[in-house]
């Protein structure tokens, strides 16, 4: 199972051809792949046609989905943040904060292009789908 970073899936939707597009592709048919409930949430928000926002909220909807932010995961999210801020990194969006942490926390392998990602798998542990190109 991985779950897949938004970057991926707009690449993906605009048929842009990549080494992540093309390891979501082999992986979709492999399986499994995951989504979360606030990749779903951007993902939709970025189709300005409603047949393409039909279309992809009926593709994802096929894949296991997990709901991700919860009061468990808060503290955990803040306490990642504070890590990497005592590195002299910071993390430009809250979301990418929760997608990290859930991840890690759950062994669960990320596919991502967002450079954001890149010090959770250095210092937290972030499990990456393409280690070679982070």
């Amino acid at each position: 199972m991985i779950l897949v970073d938004t970057s991926v899936w707009i690449d993906y939707f605009n048929g842009t051809i990549n080494t992540h597009t093309d390891t979501l592709d082999a992986a979709l048919i492999a399986g499994p792949v995951a989504i979360a409930d606030i990749i779903f949430l951007e993902i939709l928000q970025g189709f300005r046609s409603d047949r393409d926002y039909l279309k992809a909220k009926k593709t994802l909807a096929t894949l296991d989905q997990y709901s991700i932010f919860n009061a468990a995961l808060v503290e955990k999210c803040a306490e990642n943040y504070r890590t990497l801020g005592k590195n002299g990194i910071t993390i430009r969006k809250t979301s990418d904060i929760i997608i990290a942490t859930f991840c890690i926390e759950n062994h669960l392998p990320l596919l991502f292009m967002d450079r954001d990602f890149n010090p959770f798998v250095k210092h937290l542990g972030l499990l990456p789908v393409c280690p070679d190109i982070t």
